[in-house]
């Protein structure tokens, strides 16, 4: 395995744009035509439309456990970023390679599939299966279907790595998330007689005001858990849309919000807070008219992750890593899901970092390719020595 090989497969993942919005579908099929010439047979597991899927492939032993390498194939999008370098097109500039996905993550399928011709040739006792997800961005959409397929599977894999960006260092924790979106439905009037209808966007503003309120109480109350930059659960409103005209009183808003928890905090009961509060607003409002009402849908949810630091693949990932640093990391991944849904213990360990992903101009380190091409030699040497 060579940094060549490593960017040469990056030049090619690069060069497919998997914003979330669009079908990944070329890049697994030219990821599956690659692993075909190395004599490794992969499965999609597609979405309902079959427009998008993820790959599962396993190399060694196919009666055994093994180690799971994940990563999910989806990027943000660039629009409206102000980029130097073309975005899908792998550039280097002073040992930093740009482009969008470099650090969020195709950097790591690119080493992890650079290896399988090692991987291949070192007769391995323990394999290694590689799981590439869908819509990782927008919710962890997609793995959940290649979930629903490991547990009907005889083997699980025994452990995860998940290689989001962390610099190479074990993480094993992150919080979880809970985003919903908020509809308010007022009365309109002309805006001369207001107190006669029911303002959506005003009840809007009390509802974002409490959530602020909610947002002030944990930084100041917690629970706090060590490890992150910022240790309790933040409450967060992201998107607001309403109104029609000044003079027209809206009967419609719409926001957005989400709650990142840490683990000692069950998000539902947060929002079971709020729940009590809508309602509270929702008999005001119709002291009015009795068609107003407030709704809450969930759009996207997922377990943190909580590793144990006595759990083996801990000190297993850490070896390969020759890093003993820890840390936790303030965004989500996968490993909530497959730790807590299939029960396979998990950490996140990958090259690059989060500051640069989702940011114009994107790119990761050369020497950041180099040790995950080290931990990836180490890993190899483990499960075939």
């Amino acid at each position: 395995m060579t940094q060549a090989a490593t960017l040469e497969i990056l030049r090619q993942l690069i060069s497919f744009d998997t914003t979330s919005a669009n079908s990944n579908l070329e890049l697994l099929s030219w990821i599956q035509d690659y692993l075909q010439h190395s004599g490794v047979d992969s499965r999609l597991v597609y979405n309902e439309e079959e427009s998008k899927a993820n790959l599962y492939a396993t190399l060694g032993p196919q009666d055994k456990a093994g180690v799971m390498l994940s990563g999910h194939t989806d990027t943000v999008p660039v629009t409206g970023q102000n980029w130097t370098y073309k975005p899908y097109q792998l550039s280097e500039h002073n040992g930093r390679y740009y482009g969008r996905g470099t650090a969020d993550m195709k950097t790591f399928l690119a080493v992890a599939l650079a290896a399988v011709p090692a991987m291949q040739q070192a007769n391995l006792h323990t394999p290694v299966h590689l799981a590439f997800s869908y819509d990782e961005e927008i919710g962890c959409v997609g793995v959940r279907r290649l979930i629903d397929m490991l547990q009907s599977h005889p083997l699980k894999p025994a452990v995860c790595i998940i290689g989001e960006p962390t610099t190479m260092q074990v993480v094993t924790a992150h919080k979880g998330k809970l985003a919903a979106r908020v509809t308010v439905k007022g009365k309109e009037c002309h805006s001369g007689m207001a107190p006669l209808g029911v303002n959506a966007v005003n009840y809007a503003a009390r509802l974002i005001s409490w959530l602020e309120q909610l947002a002030l109480k944990k930084k100041v109350e917690g629970p706090f858990e060590d490890g992150y930059d910022i240790p309790y659960s933040t409450v967060h409103t992201g998107t607001v849309n309403g109104g029609t005209a000044l003079n027209i009183v809206p009967n419609h808003c719409e926001f957005v919000f989400e709650i990142r928890n840490i683990a000692a905090e069950d998000p539902h009961t947060l929002l079971a807070e709020f729940r009590t509060y809508v309602e509270r607003l929702i008999a005001e409002m119709r002291e009015v008219d009795e068609g107003c009402d407030i709704q809450i849908d969930i759009t996207t949810e997922y377990p943190g992750l909580s590793t144990a630091d006595d759990e083996e693949v801990v000190a297993f990932v850490r070896d390969l890593t020759s890093n003993t640093e820890r840390g936790n990391i303030n965004f989500g991944t996968e490993g909530g899901l497959f730790s807590q849904v299939l029960g396979i213990p998990t950490v996140v360990c990958g090259p690059g970092s989060m500051n640069q992903g989702h940011k114009p101009d994107e790119y990761i380190e050369a020497e950041q390719i180099s040790q995950c091409e080290a931990f990836m030699a180490r890993l190899i040497n483990q499960l075939s020595a």
